[in-house]
């Protein structure tokens, strides 16, 4: 198995949090011209939420982003740097990032707490799985 076929889901992964981040500022940059808010208003996040109720969604999947995908960033490069893999944990790897698809559309568009959750549930399993798999690597060999 080539090693490029864990390193595509982590592409795919990268370009869903760029795509968020566009998202993120196609609505912002609207919002804050349509309410005539002066940019320097912003400067405190907390308060910035209150003012940018629009985009607030798609900021808050933002930096949902860089939270538990930071594993899995750091899961494939391991992978990598030990030249662990298999097809278990390029299943695994594309079930996270499709879960975490499926995530950022639902946080982003009709937001549902309970669909939300879900999936980012459903991620996180594939993530500690992932994790295993590597630690089941590491230990046996």
């Amino acid at each position: 198995m080539s090693f490029k076929a864990i390193l595509l889901p982590l592409l795919v992964q990268v370009l869903l949090t760029f795509m968020v981040w566009i998202y993120l500022f196609a609505l912002r940059i609207p919002e804050i011209s349509r309410k005539k808010i002066n940019p320097q208003d912003l400067r405190d996040r907390a308060e910035a939420h209150q003012l940018l109720t629009v985009s607030a969604a798609a900021s808050n999947n933002l930096k949902n982003l860089f939270e538990l995908p930071v594993l899995f960033y750091v899961a494939v490069l391991l992978s990598l740097v030990l030249m662990i893999q298999d097809m278990l944990l390029v299943q695994l790897s594309w079930g996270f990032v499709v879960f975490r698809m499926v995530h950022s559309v639902i946080h982003c568009s009709y937001n549902n707490v309970t669909h939300r959750f879900i999936t980012y549930a459903t991620s996180c399993l594939f993530l500690m799985f992932i994790w295993i798999r590597l630690a089941s690597f590491i230990l046996m060999h």
